[in-house]
């Protein structure tokens, strides 16, 4: 079986969601990793030791990561995105122009419940062509009970869309987990919210943009799905 850990970033006009598959042995390892980073980084730059690794904050220096130096904080997201890279098993990335679909429909789903749809859909079908089930973990996030109810009218029924199937490889409910027990959780923030940021904002800073596509070629490999869908188009 496959554990799925799935967050989101969105503004008012974009939604995106992103899932890291990983095995049992990867998930160890990768949190094992993840720890020693942070560790590091107490060491060197006196980060608090509770310390979490999240897209945001490493980017703007922000929140456990002030006073950080931009070229440290590069690196700490550098190091954790080589890690998912060497443990993880698959990226999977949906998105939606939520300013698109308000446009082109009377009456919209929330973005959250439309996203995690179409993310759910991919997770299936990447998990059957691997002969494997799925257990899905998401950061924690409002109306967990409506997302729970949606994940049974899934596995029973069918998706909406047009890609409407039932889903067959995931087990059990949506399990939801605060970052702050899961560095699994953290690792797909850093991807979701550099996700959101290569699609939806343009760099002026060449140094920068360089920067962020470095970051973005070490987990390229991983990715096995990746789509954003423009409801007006």
């Amino acid at each position: 079986m496959l554990l799925a850990y799935l967050d989101e970033s969105y503004s008012k006009d974009w939604y995106f969601m992103a899932a890291l598959l990983c095995d049992g042995a990867g998930a160890q390892a990768l949190s094992k990793a993840l720890d020693e980073i942070v560790e590091k980084a107490v060491a060197a730059h006196g980060v608090a030791e509770d310390a979490e690794l999240h897209g945001y904050e490493l980017f703007q220096g922000e929140g456990w990561w002030r006073g950080v130096p931009p070229r440290a904080r590069i690196g700490v997201y550098n190091r954790a995105f080589q890690a998912i890279a060497d443990h993880g098993n698959a990226l999977i990335l949906r998105g939606m122009d939520s300013a698109g679909q308000r446009q082109r429909y009377a009456v919209v789903k929330p973005p959250h419940t439309v996203v995690l749809g179409h993310l759910l859909e991919r997770i299936d079908d990447y998990c059957r062509s691997q002969n494997q089930h799925v257990l899905a973990i998401a950061d924690e996030v409002g109306e967990q009970s409506v997302h729970r109810q949606d994940v049974a009218h899934y596995r029973k029924h069918r998706t909406g869309g047009y890609r409407s199937r039932r889903l067959t490889q995931v087990v059990d409910t949506l399990h939801f987990a605060p970052s702050d027990a899961s560095r699994l959780i953290q690792a797909i923030d850093l991807v979701t919210f550099l996700y959101r940021r290569i699609e939806t904002h343009t760099e002026s800073d060449e140094r920068a943009k360089r920067a962020n596509q470095a970051l973005w070629a070490r987990i390229e490999p991983l990715i096995v799905h990746r789509l954003c869908w423009y409801p007006q188009s």
